[in-house]
């Protein structure tokens, strides 16, 4: 069980230096990384968001994410572009910590899969 947490971990941060590198700074904590996936799937490059769009861009990555275990499917993209997902199987019921980490192992799982 350590191993493994110790394992996730180390993954975890090679993703966070990543980003450092990719984008010049790290990312101060999940939704900042939940975020940048977001800018990464709408496809349109660093500019200016507001902030409604900040966090429809951070829905953007969690649904992404979480697609890889089917939670959510990609619907299509709106006239502007903008991607739209819907839930196809419920999320289990968390606490703060093990919703965290959820999202955490399938960001990880992101990065493998998609951009490494």
């Amino acid at each position: 069980m350590i191993q493994k947490d110790l394992e996730f971990e180390r993954k975890w941060q090679e993703v966070i230096s990543y980003l450092a590198s990719s984008v010049g700074q790290a990312p101060k904590d999940l939704n900042a990384v939940l975020f940048l996936i977001g800018v990464q799937e709408l496809g349109r490059g660093a500019q200016s968001f507001s902030k409604e769009e900040k966090q429809d861009l951070m829905h953007i990555g969690i649904c992404k994410v979480l697609s890889l275990s089917g939670y959510y499917e990609l619907e299509g993209t709106d006239e502007e572009g903008w991607p739209h997902w819907k839930l196809i199987k419920k999320l289990p019921r968390f606490d703060l910590l093990d919703q965290e980490k959820l999202l955490k192992t399938h960001v990880v799982e992101y990065f493998e899969k998609e951009v490494w």
